[in-house]
């Protein structure tokens, strides 16, 4: 039986390597497709074009995972199937469903793997690819076009014009409130250093409001101990998907101490956990595909499969992109096509038992 067990977790594991290197260069080529537009603005060239994609290799492996575990799970047991070795194991005593403990066992395996890629490796190189290319672009972050950054805590608003990828920010505005809730301070500097203490605030305008005037002093230069530290001003500039599980927490909390809006990155949060459980729905959908007639061949059990999670894909994507237009629960959102998608998955395996 442990031999049995082996053979098929084997099998699945080639086929998830096949359709890793048949998948992964193809969205990594739609990548390049789209990064090639860019090639000639500022000091960006094609070279840095391919260092984009190298870098989103990780982002694109973990965002492609479910489809790697479909295709790559109909592969192998469809191969097993064609070579009537599935019916042997059958005659052996082995029920699909005791079939199907290899293949979800090497879910497991690479959800695992998967945890580890989005914790440590794929938000920095996603983060170190974004600030190569807004560099060589000679481009800044903002969260809305002419809206600039926002930020803020019980006492101050912070608004920032412009955050370039060189720590430095410019066109700033600091707000501060006394404890009854009227402005005291206005503060505007043009440009500011962001270190990891303070901020050097460049040539800098206090008005300073009382209730009978209002007296404006000029610096030159200002340190201002800043409510924002070095791991939220970094937040502040980098797309959710791009950042790490502890990150997205991290900043999550912070934006709801504060009183923000913080739905963007709950769903971030959830939408990972809801990828992480995709791939074992997609495991367990593969399963009944083989269990079912072969006649039609493999080739058409691979072209179904790979329609199906399309499918299930652009749903998942319309459902999640809903959800946060028409604030629902990201939890629902996120984790309800997973779910349902197994429970299809275990009906229709039932019926193969």
């Amino acid at each position: 039986m442990k031999t049995a067990y082996s053979y098929i977790a084997k099998q699945v594991i080639i086929g998830m390597v096949i359709a890793t290197f048949v998948l992964l260069p193809l969205f990594s080529f739609f990548d390049l497709l789209d990064q090639l537009d860019d090639v000639g603005k500022g000091t960006y060239r094609t070279a840095d074009a391919f260092l984009y994609v190298a870098f989103l290799l990780p982002r694109r492996f973990i965002q492609i995972a479910p489809f790697i575990a479909l295709l790559g799970t109909v592969g192998a047991l469809g191969k097993l199937a064609v070579n009537s070795e599935l019916v042997a194991l059958r005659i052996a005593g082995l029920s699909p469903l005791k079939i199907s403990l290899a293949p979800v066992s090497i879910g497991l395996l690479l959800l695992v793997l998967i945890t580890i890629l989005e914790q440590f490796v794929a938000p920095q190189l996603h983060q170190r690819a974004i600030s190569h290319r807004s560099i060589a672009l000679d481009k800044s972050a903002e969260l809305g076009k002419g809206l600039g950054i926002w930020a803020r805590d019980e006492q101050h608003i912070l608004r920032i014009g412009e955050m370039l990828p060189t720590q430095q920010a410019i066109d700033i505005e600091i707000m501060y409130f006394d404890h009854d809730g009227y402005l005291s301070t206005h503060t505007y500097a043009e440009f500011a250093t962001i270190f990891e203490d303070y901020w050097e605030l460049n040539e800098v305008t206090v008005r300073t409001f009382s209730a009978n005037k209002i007296s404006s002093t000029q610096a030159s230069s200002v340190a201002w101990q800043s409510f924002l530290n070095a791991d939220d001003i970094g937040t502040l500039t980098k797309p959710p998907e791009s950042l790490s599980p502890a990150e997205l927490m991290r900043h999550a909390a912070f934006l709801q101490s504060t009183g923000q809006k913080a739905n963007a990155y709950i769903m971030a949060i959830w939408r990972k956990i809801g990828g992480g459980i995709m791939i074992i729905a997609m495991i367990l959908l593969a399963i009944p595909f083989i269990f079912g007639s072969i006649r039609e061949g493999l080739g058409g059990k691979l072209i179904l499969a790979a329609v199906i999670g399309v499918s299930v894909y652009l749903l998942d994507q319309i459902i999640a992109n809903a959800g946060l237009l028409l604030h629902m629960n990201p939890v629902l959102t996120s984790i309800l096509p997973s779910v349902a998608l197994i429970s299809v998955a275990i009906y229709f395996l039932k019926r193969v038992y």
